[in-house]
């Protein structure tokens, strides 16, 4: 890989069975199940991605974006191709993931550190900025089981965000509490971005996409439909939404309208 290319696709193709049941699931460790039914995630992917570059992800629900963030950052791996990934990857995924609910605020910020592969001294070093930033008053000494969504989200956001990793994996997370709160998360990923972390932001709010990202990736249906400044990239993710509302509505007026011409037969 390139010395400065931090995270490498080529030819990545993602297949998953889909089971009837978890039973089916469940027999099929034991048993090869005849003809099954294949979900194809990603087809044939390739892109490269540079250090310091702040990358947007574009596309329907179903289009292979989660597939793609969890290849990067190790949670699954392809059916076909290779994937390189060259740095220190924070996730803003499932961002409550690996909590103890037992546990105080305090005490799971080491817990996320230990798993993240940190050490006690380094986590010493960013605690106080995690509190800080997290925002959380006295609850940060108190059992997480206590903590509302919002705040266990608050905490998780506040740790990946503050343990300076190489690769900054972002995936709708800014929907985090108040607005302020919001405004203050986009603010810190723009101040990472300005630190020359590599960030890859995925959301369906494409201005949010253009005030972050200066470039994005168009996914549809898994393949890589468009690579491009960011403009340019949500140009083509729009205007092929609009085909595709366009199509619906004459799919649901040619459907209507046979309805009406099988009621004027039956009379």
């Amino acid at each position: 890989m390139n010395d400065n290319v931090i995270i490498s696709f080529k030819n990545v193709s993602k297949e998953y069975i889909l089971y009837k049941s978890d039973k089916a699931r469940f027999k099929a460790l034991f048993i090869k199940p005849k003809n099954p039914k294949i979900h194809q995630a990603l087809n044939d992917v390739s892109f490269e991605i540079k250090k310091g570059e702040s990358v947007g992800i574009l596309g329907d629900n179903g289009a292979g974006k989660s597939t793609l963030l969890k290849m990067i950052t190790g949670v699954t791996f392809p059916t076909s191709g290779e994937v390189e990934v060259d740095g220190k990857v924070a996730a803003l995924l499932e961002l409550t993931a690996g909590f103890s609910l037992e546990m105080t605020g305090r005490e799971n910020i080491y817990l996320k550190g230990y798993i993240l592969g940190l050490e006690d001294e380094y986590i010493k070093e960013i605690e106080e900025n995690i509190v800080d930033f997290a925002q959380l008053g006295d609850y940060i000494d108190q059992p997480v089981r206590t903590y509302s969504s919002g705040m266990k989200m608050r905490l998780g956001f506040a740790i990946n965000v503050n343990i300076e990793p190489d690769i900054l994996v972002v995936d709708e997370a800014l929907a985090v509490g108040d607005n302020a709160f919001k405004k203050k998360c986009k603010s810190k990923i723009k101040e990472i971005i300005a630190q020359g972390v590599t960030v890859l932001y995925v959301s369906h709010s494409t201005p949010s996409v253009q005030e972050i990202c200066d470039r994005a990736i168009y996914l549809r249906k898994g393949k890589l439909i468009h690579d491009g400044p960011t403009s340019e990239t949500i140009e083509v993710y729009e205007a092929q939404k609009a085909k595709d509302a366009e199509e619906k509505i004459k799919k649901q007026e040619a459907k209507k309208a046979k309805l009406q011409s099988e009621k004027r037969v039956k009379k």
